[in-house]
């Protein structure tokens, strides 16, 4: 059973959001909130597997919330998703510096609602290629790091060369298949290498990950 914690200042979002979901077998709305901070102490409470928390709302933004959830240990299981309107992209890429494993529009359709909420479930990030390479695009634009330079205690240093490649891989948008077909190995090796890259640089999922690529310098905004 997959457990969803919805955080929205919004009745009628979350009330939406609830009425899809309660009609799933595989999935329960355990709590809801509508602000930041009661989110995070009902993530406490109640351990969910999802955490839907939209961006702003009173007390404490969503962005915050994400950050305190990710830093606490014992909510390490929590995914946190972001929800979104098209006309605050914006904060999506600090919402994924923040800790965030994802995001989703609003107005998203149902069936790719219910799909979202599984997959974020499984500890995949919830961006689908075309989303992370816009994201890159357009909110990691910054002067690239000086050649070479890695950044200091990235953890970068701990990798293998196949695993940097994988990080590289994801960085640019990649799917594990596509990986795989990339770099000649099969999914099943490619999932391998990117997890093993996650648990040595400490990334919640591969969200982080890419976070993580273009802030150490290993991948550089319109490079590759």
């Amino acid at each position: 059973m997959i457990r969803v914690l919805l955080v929205d200042d919004q009745a009628l979002i979350r009330s939406g959001f609830r009425a899809l979901l309660d009609l799933e077998d595989d999935i329960e709305v355990v709590a809801e909130a509508a602000d930041g901070a009661t989110g995070v102490e009902l993530a406490r409470t109640h351990l969910p597997d999802i955490a839907l928390i939209d961006i702003q709302m009173p007390v404490v933004d969503g962005i915050e919330a994400t950050r305190r959830i990710a830093a606490d240990p014992a909510l390490a299981g929590v995914h946190v998703v972001i929800l979104t309107n098209y006309g605050l992209d914006e904060y999506v890429f600090d919402a994924l510096r923040a800790g965030a494993a994802g995001f989703l529009v609003k107005d998203i359709v149902p069936e790719d609602f219910l799909h979202a909420v599984r997959v974020a479930a499984r500890g995949d990030a919830l961006l689908a290629p075309s989303i992370t390479r816009k994201l890159i695009n357009r909110y990691v634009a910054q002067p690239p790091p000086a050649a070479g330079s890695t950044g200091p205690g990235t953890g970068l240093e701990g990798l293998t060369g196949r695993e940097r490649e994988a990080v590289v891989l994801v960085a640019q948008g990649l799917s594990n298949d596509e990986i795989a077909d990339r770099m000649v190995i099969s999914p099943l090796t490619a999932k391998t290498h990117v997890n093993r890259a996650m648990t040595k640089l400490r990334a919640r999922d591969r969200a982080q990950l890419v976070v993580l690529a273009y802030e150490s310098g290993l991948v550089a905004p319109g490079r590759g």
